[in-house]
Parts: structure tokens; C-alpha cells; sequence
């Protein structure tokens, strides 16, 4: 047994053990489930995704109808947490950015506001907040008929928001493709830029050929494509509004609350990498004479990026769990249609439970992944 006195076989054995007991456990609680419900009566396997459903979804992107299987079901659910959570994280990070910037502004005004939103956020439970603005803030919109107008193309009432859609997207198409275009133009210019810098030391205005790259020639794109589609405008026709596309008033509440609130705390990350970087780097940028604004760009953003992602991932994380607080307001995200709906109609529990959770696995460490990716990549280079 002199083997054993090696402590890397040692590491290895204990792991093998351990990983022997974790499979043992869980075989041990699936063998127990099953038969189970074999005693109860209970079916089990996974050909009910198959069934027809026969639930309607009121909100959805897939063209799913109630003919559809429980799997298109599924599906549709999928969609509408990933749509719901990309648009939410994406808002919430621009305003805790920007919260987090105020809070460490030198103005009063502006950090006082920007410590009171934080403080009143990470203070009141998210539920709060969908509530608050599905019943206290879209619920008080007025009906139909006094919808707010927006230049006759858009309409807003307590029934949601409608809006336009193309009847051919050809126009459309040709102006996206466009704006690829100019992007990746502006990242190949950006990376020729930074290659010039440091090989001569001379600048490039970067910021100021993106914003018009990436800024207005998009825009004038967009416009022109517009200008040569058709679209289907919505009209009052009885009680409501027909043709376009109707965003649903349980989107918006959604959105605007797991935006707000984890606006919050991305400010506080955001706010606490600023500070993890040392004065003496801001007084250094300082006697070098670049402008406040290329000062927080270049110098203290990059260095309090590796401080700031990994609260920042985990803000991501804690939003795409959350979009499951739609089920209180009825927006159908995957709790809402898959746990709620398909479980009350087919009573496979075991089944949904566990392709609910993977599902949510799977999202959080693919969010993860390209997190810590992207932070490898942008780590700085020390000694």
C-alpha cells in the first residue's frame, strides 16, 4: 500500500469516491421516484412533448397556436424568457453604468439622486416592482379609444403598445445588412488605430468616426429603409386595435421592472471597480494632460473591468432567474407556460421540473462562459 503515500493518488481516489456516492445518491432518489410513481399510477418518459396542447399564449414569437405540441409549447416559453432577459440586461446595464458614474459624481445633486435610487432598489423586493408597474404604473394607461398617439404609426393604452410591421422586409433588410456593414468597418478601423497608436504614438479619433459609422449612418439607413417598405399600421377598429403587432402590457411591466432593479446593483459593482483603481493612476493620466472624459475612457474603465464582471455576471445570472417573477403578471415565460400551464395539463411534474431546471442550467453557465471568456480576454497584462 506504499502507493497510497502519494498524495496525487490519494486526490484521485478521493475524488473517484466521492464521484461514486454522488452517482449512488442520485440513482438512489430516481430509482425511489420512479417506482413511485409506478405504485401511484402515475405515467412517466418524456412522449407527452409530443401531445397536442391545447393552450392558448396570448404573447408569443414563434407563431405557436394551440394545435401545437406541448414541445412548440416549451418553445415558445424559451423564447419569450430569452427576449424578455436580453432586452432587460441590456438597459440595465446602461443605466447602472450610469448610476454608478453619478453616484461618484463630484455634483450633489447627481450623486445624491444617483445613492438614492441605488439605496431604494436593493431595499424593495423585486415582486414590488413587477407589481408597481404592471397595476400601478400600465394599469393606469387609458383604454382603447384615448389611446396616446404617436404620430399616428404607434398607439399606447392598457392593452399594450401597438405598433407597425413591415409587409416586406426587403428594404428592412438591405438597411440591417448595411449597418453590419459599417460595424464591422468601425472594428477593423478601431483595431488599425490601436495598432498605429502603439506603434507611433499617434492618436486616432476613434469615438468621433464611430459616432457617425455607428451612429448616424445607421440611422439614415434605418430611415431609408423605411421610407421603401409598406407597413401594416394599426387601426381602431370596435374596442381595440387591429394589424400590426401588439406588445403586451405583461412584457412591458417585466422588462421595466428586471431592468430598474437590477439596474441597482449592477451601479454598486460598478461604483466599487471605479474605486478599486488607484489615485495614483488618475493623477498620472492627469500630469500627462488627457481630458477627464478620456481619463475615466482609457484609464480607470480598463482597469476596473476585472473588478467589475464578475458581480457584473452574476447580476446577469440573478436576472434571468427573475424573469420567472412573470408568472404573477401572466407573461409567458417558461415557468409560467411549461411549470404552470403543461403541468396542470398533463401532470408529468417530475418530467417539466427537471427540463425547467436544466434549461435555466443551461442559460446560466452559457452567460457564464462567455463572461469569463470575455474577461480572460480583456484581462490586463501585469508582471
Amino acid at each position: 500500500m506504499a502507493f497510497l503515500r502519494d498524495r496525487k493518488v490519494r486526490d484521485v481516489l478521493w475524488q473517484a469516491a466521492g464521484a461514486i456516492v454522488l452517482v449512488a445518491l442520485v440513482w438512489f432518489f430516481v430509482r425511489n421516484a420512479s417506482e413511485n410513481m409506478v405504485k401511484a399510477g402515475i405515467a412517466s418518459g418524456f412522449r407527452f412533448l409530443w401531445r397536442d396542447s391545447g393552450i392558448e399564449v396570448p404573447f408569443n414569437l414563434t407563431g405557436y397556436k394551440p394545435s401545437d405540441t406541448i414541445l412548440a409549447l416549451l418553445w415558445t416559453g424559451i423564447v419569450n424568457t430569452l427576449l424578455v432577459s436580453a432586452v432587460s440586461i441590456m438597459v440595465a446595464t446602461v443605466i447602472g453604468f450610469t448610476v454608478g458614474l453619478l453616484r461618484l459624481s463630484r455634483n450633489w445633486l447627481l450623486s445624491t439622486l444617483a445613492g438614492a435610487y441605488v439605496e431604494f432598489v436593493r431595499n424593495i423586493p423585486l415582486l414590488f416592482f413587477v407589481l408597481f408597474w404592471y397595476f400601478g404604473v400600465l394599469a393606469a394607461l387609458p383604454t382603447p379609444r384615448e389611446s396616446l398617439n404617436f404620430l399616428d404609426v404607434a398607439f399606447l393604452n392598457r392593452r399594450g403598445l401597438s405598433i407597425p410591421t413591415p409587409n416586406d422586409a426587403t428594404g428592412l433588410r438591405l438597411a440591417l445588412l448595411a449597418i453590419a456593414v459599417l460595424i464591422a468597418g468601425q472594428w477593423g478601423l478601431a483595431r488599425w488605430a490601436r495598432a498605429r497608436q502603439a506603434r507611433t504614438g499617434r492618436d486616432f479619433p476613434t469615438w468621433a468616426v464611430g459616432f457617425v459609422t455607428c451612429g448616424l449612418l445607421p440611422i439614415l439607413a434605418l430611415v431609408a429603409g423605411g421610407a421603401a417598405t409598406s407597413w401594416d399600421v394599426p387601426t381602431l377598429r370596435g374596442f381595440n386595435y387591429r394589424g400590426g403587432f401588439v406588445l403586451a402590457p405583461e412584457f412591458v411591466a417585466l422588462f421595466a421592472a428586471l431592468s430598474t432593479y437590477t439596474a441597482g446593483f449592477i451601479a454598486e459593482a460598478v461604483r466599487g471597480g471605479i474605486l478599486s483603481v488607484r489615485q495614483g493612476q488618475i493623477d498620472a493620466a492627469r500630469a500627462l494632460g488627457l481630458a477627464p472624459g478620456r481619463i475615466v475612457r482609457l484609464v480607470v474603465i480598463p482597469q476596473a473591468m476585472p473588478v467589475i464582471i464578475p458581480p457584473l455576471t452574476s447580476q446577469y445570472l440573478n436576472l434571468i432567474k427573475n424573469s420567472s417573477f412573470g408568472a404573477a403578471i401572466a407573461y409567458p415565460e417558461i415557468v409560467a407556460v411549461f411549470m404552470g400551464s403543461a403541468l396542470v395539463s398533463t401532470g408529468q411534474s417530475i418530467e417539466i421540473i427537471a427540463i425547467t431546471l436544466a434549461i435555466y442550467l443551461t442559460l446560466s453557465l452559457a452567460v457564464s462562459a462567455f463572461m469569463n471568456w470575455y474577461n480572460t480576454r480583456h484581462r490586463l497584462v501585469t508582471r
